[in-house]
């Protein structure tokens, strides 16, 4: 029996890194058990890695993909105090919401929420922040433990949701100003001339229309 996209995702990291190709562990064991992704494309992993997934599918054992990655020891992201600007942008880029900060204000990663996974890296826009190896010469899952794995893919699954659920209190908020301002065009327009408000009318109610589609197909998804 061919293994499950769930079943893969268990033996994954979970460092939700994306340097698989894919834009986290999820997509990439589904991409696996689709067949549309080789068994040796995740440096976190390591060597190790790739032998259990070639269990769970019973491909044949490959050497990890240079074109992926190297595997290597587990790191985790310091945060140069003396020069971090509180852009929040490496913030929004961490998987794992292990980055602790506010705007204008200093940020800090805690440590055992860290994945190493590199992605605050290229968005820090003055390079305060480094990695730093935390697991010696232990490479790949001999660097990083299952209760670690864990972890990572609850606070990613975690993150996930608070996205989403943030996104829709957004897009509620959108909707419900659209509604309240249609509701009394006039009052809430400079414009009285009667052909400029219906235009106005017409692309606010094609908006909620929209808006009204959009949700309904992510009911259904």
């Amino acid at each position: 029996m061919a293994a499950t996209a769930a079943q893969l995702l268990a033996v994954l990291p979970q460092t939700q890194c994306t340097r698989c190709g894919y834009p986290d562990c999820a997509g990439y064991a589904h991409a696996i058990a689709a067949g549309e992704a080789a068994i040796n494309q995740c440096p976190p992993g390591g060597q190790h890695g790739v032998e259990l997934l070639a269990r769970l599918t019973g491909q044949a054992v490959v050497p990890l993909d240079p074109a992926y990655g190297v595997e290597g020891p587990r790191t985790v992201a310091v945060i140069d105090e003396n020069w971090c600007i509180g852009c929040t942008l490496c913030i929004k880029a961490c998987p794992t919401d292990a980055i602790l900060g506010s705007n204008k204000l200093m940020h800090t990663v805690i440590e055992p929420y860290c994945t190493g996974c590199d992605l605050c890296l290229p968005v820090c826009p003055v390079d305060c922040i480094v990695m730093e190896n935390v697991s010696g010469s232990a490479t790949g899952w001999q660097a990083w433990s299952a209760e670690q794995a864990d972890t990572a893919r609850a606070r990613y699954e975690f993150r996930q949701l608070r996205l989403v659920r943030s996104q829709h209190e957004h897009d509620q908020r959108l909707e419900d100003k659209a509604r309240m301002k249609l509701a009394d065009l006039g009052q809430h327009s400079l414009h009285t001339n009667p052909d400029v408000l219906d235009k106005k009318r017409a692309v606010i109610e094609a908006a909620l229309e929209r808006a009204r589609a959009k949700r309904e197909a992510a009911d259904k998804a």
